[in-house]
């Protein structure tokens, strides 16, 4: 494991109380590292702490805390439960009552674990934040690189594509080179009490999975009635709430009858309205972007790879950057369900690097008539 960092720096590793993140302070300190735990309240221990698969609550801080004193490491736990709720949950909600689909785990690591917390580093005297993020930290010629895991099955760097040059000079990933076998193997090797934890699964705020509760909570007026229409405008059946809704789904809309499947093509929150229409209106290969957060020096148009969901693969793309955080992606073969809210990452066309990503804000209709 090489840090580029001298032994003995002082190190923070965020534990959240899994595998992960546990076997990165394991690594940390069996390399010689002065290591410090800590971990982050986020949310109410209350119904999070009985969720099988959340994290940072109740269990979870219970967890961290017995694996920092198997490590015989400094912890400390930081209540953060406000600005989580302010920065990640309120921005979850007002997502969906805009008709978007959110990823509230990149909102958590942009607003809260890259950026308070890696103050709270500092002050602590640490030389690096490491987290247990299954991404590779590279020393490039023009400063450190965020690439993908050498794991493709367990690649997260889609989720930190919001990370700034600035806060990728601090962090630092030990997992990113090892598959999550050796991970788990590792953490029963060392003695680790989460050894055989399940992982942690995302939307770990909301209990059941019922997100659509956490939204009408925050938001009541996002859960007004309204009409399902075709894309001709007619009204072909009605909804409780544009928030139990997201471009591509199929399942759920109460329609019977048709001649053909209808897919969720776009959401209109202002009007209440969900549209539906075939497959093949899905499809589309003009995607904009808003806030784009660049890894590179980016001004004219290039080719690259892009992901539009976190599952899907890479695809060819042409990126052009335009002026106020904005960019414009051309697909050169069609994606389906791109939905607005979620986000589109640059990947390097022959390579692992990320090379920035921003949050889509449309995608171009696909016309239905013959081309």
């Amino acid at each position: 494991m090489n840090l580029d960092l001298p032994k003995g720096s002082r190190v923070v590793a965020a534990m959240s109380g899994g595998v992960d993140s546990s076997v990165t302070a394991a690594l940390l300190k069996r390399a010689g590292y002065d290591v410090v735990g800590v971990t982050l309240q986020l949310y109410d221990a209350g119904a999070a702490a009985r969720k099988k698969g959340a994290c940072c609550a109740g269990q979870d801080i219970h967890d961290a805390r017995r694996v920092a004193e198997t490590l015989g490491i400094a912890h400390y736990v930081l209540d953060y439960e406000q600005r989580f709720k302010e920065r990640v949950i309120a921005d979850f909600a007002a997502t969906y009552a805009r008709g978007e689909t959110p990823i509230p785990c990149v909102r958590c690591n942009e607003r809260v674990k890259f950026a308070d917390l890696m103050d709270t580093a500092r002050e602590l005297g640490a030389q690096a934040l490491a987290t247990g993020h299954y991404v590779r930290r590279v020393a490039g010629a023009n400063g450190a690189e965020l690439h993908r895991a050498a794991d493709a099955s367990r690649d997260q760097s889609y989720f930190l594509f919001a990370t700034t040059p600035v806060q990728l000079d601090y962090l630092r990933f030990p997992l990113g080179d090892l598959p999550k076998s050796e991970v788990r193997k590792l953490a029963a090797e060392l003695g680790l009490p989460v050894a055989a934890k399940p992982d942690s699964q995302d939307i770990c705020f909301v209990p059941g999975g019922k997100y659509a509760a956490v939204v009408e909570k925050l938001k009541p007026d996002a859960a007004r009635p309204g009409s399902i229409v075709n894309l001709a405008g007619q009204i072909v059946g009605r909804h409780d709430g544009v928030i139990h809704f997201t471009v591509g789904q199929r399942k759920g809309l109460g329609l019977s009858g048709n001649g053909e499947p209808l897919f969720v093509i776009a959401l209109d929150a202002a009007d209440a309205r969900v549209v539906v229409g075939p497959r093949a209106a899905l499809a589309t290969r003009t995607v904009a972007l808003r806030d784009v957060n660049w890894l590179v020096d980016a001004r004219a148009p290039f080719d690259c790879a892009v992901k539009v969901r976190s599952m899907r693969p890479p695809v060819a793309a042409r990126v052009t950057p335009l002026d106020d955080g904005a960019a414009t992606v051309e697909l050169l073969a069609r994606e389906e369900s791109i939905a607005p809210g979620q986000a589109c990452v640059f990947y390097g066309r022959e390579g692992t690097r990320v090379l920035g990503g921003g949050w889509i804000a449309k995608a171009a209709p696909q016309r239905l008539a013959a081309e």
